[in-house]
């Protein structure tokens, strides 16, 4: 059975590859705490405002994107479902890391990466109410 088309593994996929975009922007950030010697917070240090903001707005939205995955596969979503949810996640929060770690002002990636986000959540949500009302 190809593993491209079981919910479940998709979940896990997905999870998994977000897990270690947080990781590599955590390592960012200490990276940057490094080279500014800040140990806590930003240090008023403009340096250390991109790679924090990278961290903490992935912290802010993966989490609650993959437990709605698993609400979805719980609810009996489709591989179809999982994978619009995922993988719409994972290319908006990888862009969003690219253009905020670059620029911490506007910048087309960062937009992009946003929009993206939005619209895994938006998917996400409006397909858990509708599988949790059909039952």
């Amino acid at each position: 059975m190809n593993p491209f088309l079981m919910p479940l593994q998709m979940v896990a996929f997905y999870a998994a590859i977000n897990a270690l975009l947080m990781l590599v922007l955590g390592m960012l950030v200490v990276r940057a705490r490094a080279k500014t010697r800040t140990e806590i917070g930003d240090g008023a240090d403009p340096a250390l405002l991109g790679p924090l903001r990278a961290h903490g707005n992935n912290t802010e939205y993966v989490p609650k994107a993959i437990l709605l995955m698993m609400i979805l596969y719980a609810l009996g979503a489709s591989a179809g479902v999982i994978h619009a949810v995922g993988g719409t996640l994972t290319l908006g929060r990888l862009l969003h890391a690219i253009g905020i770690s670059r620029n911490v002002g506007a910048s087309m990636p960062r937009l992009v990466g946003m929009v993206l986000t939005w619209l895994s959540y938006i998917i996400a949500i409006a397909v858990a109410l509708w599988l949790a009302l059909q039952g």
